[in-house]
């Protein structure tokens, strides 16, 4: 979650006072800091713009990301407040002309918070990745199924409430992502956990949990409406017509045959490719891994077998998502009725309607040589989700 989970405890403390006076203030990004005035401009998350002007009894503290204890900030001058800082000033807040002079300003340095965005992507890394096999809420303990060749099993214990987020609908944004429960984990659906691993990697003592349901379909396009960015597909699992949206978030690629054909490999095994024995028409199911957005405020890297973080070793599958990134967008006016496509997304209650984080063309290779189980393709090991946090 953003670091202003953070900031925003700090109120709660000031607000902790014999008068028991709610705290007022502003919490956004410093974009500009005028000396002379004595004044900043900080930018809220909402987008709005205020002018925190300092008084020469403003109190000037400095926290570092993840202390929430005000009584440990150390004290600090103004000089030492710079661009990308972020702050919460506190003190009565006029909407009118967007003022607010601030009696304390609780600064986080640009320097603090990307040190610590550092650390928790390595604590993620070094954490364990997979499917939830199994949930039990009597020992607060869940079984996933990790990544790669010959996954062992590993017990996530829950029990000491540690932080559990959930992937919003529609959106693999970490940044995005809103507070769960244990109730809502599910077998089937994607987790990673970071925290403290037994010496025989079968347990991990968690200290936060990520997690979220996601669906990957595989269909042929009935129609597309690029105006409005809908693409009508009939789901080749239920033969039934999905309206899939797509946003500015949507990662619509059409990928080389080749690689196509290289993705087909991977699910076999190694075997197999366009017009391998056993290849049958395109059908759905599973979710290939690395079809998931990367930088610029979205998870990346989580993939699937061997991508990073995976504990299965090498990179084979973020080599994948990365080269997707690389790829040009593909405009929707280029899909054509008939043409298979596989979709990914975040799962919702209407199964007749998703928003696509991934929309993935050029696929026939892939889909017609993946081996079957009961007629539908399998899709091996390859997992749809957010990947890991980077925000």
């Amino acid at each position: 979650m953003k670091i202003w989970v953070i900031l925003a405890a700090t109120v709660t403390c000031f607000a902790q006072t014999p008068s028991a006076q709610p705290a007022k203030g502003v919490m956004g990004e410093v974009t500009s800091v005028d000396s002379g005035g004595k004044q900043l401009t900080v930018k809220t998350d909402s987008g709005a713009s205020y002018a925190v002007k300092l008084q020469d009894g403003t109190a000037f503290l400095r926290m570092t990301p993840g202390e929430t204890d005000i009584k440990k900030a150390a004290p600090i001058t103004f000089v030492d407040i710079g661009v990308g800082d972020r702050v919460l000033a506190r003190g009565p807040v006029s909407e009118e002309d967007k003022t607010v002079p601030a009696k304390t300003v609780v600064v986080m340095t640009k320097g603090d918070i990307a040190k610590k965005h550092e650390q928790d992507h390595e604590l993620w890394q070094k954490g364990v990745v997979g499917v939830v096999a199994s949930v039990n809420p009597d020992t607060k303990e869940i079984t996933i199924t990790p990544r790669g060749a010959n996954p062992k099993p590993v017990v996530i214990d829950v029990s000491g409430n540690p932080g559990l987020l959930r992937y919003a609908a529609g959106s693999s944004r970490f940044d995005e992502a809103k507070p769960g429960t244990f109730a809502d984990i599910k077998a089937g659906d994607n987790l990673r956990a970071r925290g403290e691993k037994s010496e025989d990697g079968g347990r991990l003592k968690a200290d936060q949990v990520l997690s979220g349901s996601f669906l990957t379909l595989a269909g042929t396009v009935v129609s597309v409406d690029a105006a409005n960015g809908i693409v009508r597909v009939t789901d080749l699992a239920t033969k039934k017509m999905v309206e899939v949206k797509t946003t500015g978030e949507t990662i619509a690629r059409r990928i080389p045959e080749m690689m196509a054909t290289m993705m087909a490999r991977r699910v076999n095994g190694g075997a197999g490719g366009p017009g391998a024995p056993g290849a049958a028409a395109p059908a759905a199911g599973g979710a290939p891994a690395g079809m998931h957005p990367g930088p610029e405020g979205r998870p990346a890297g989580m993939g699937g077998p061997g991508g990073p973080g995976s504990g299965s070793g090498g990179g084979r599958n973020f080599d994948l998502q990365q080269a997707l990134e690389r790829m040009p967008p593909m405009p929707l006016t280029e899909l054509k009725p008939g043409e298979p496509l596989i979709i990914s997304s975040t799962k919702g209650a209407n199964g007749t309607s998703v928003t696509a984080i991934t929309l993935v063309a050029g696929v026939e290779p892939f889909l017609a040589s993946a081996p079957r189980t009961a007629g539908q393709v399998n899709l091996g090991s390859w997992s749809m989700d957010g990947g890991i946090p980077t925000q």
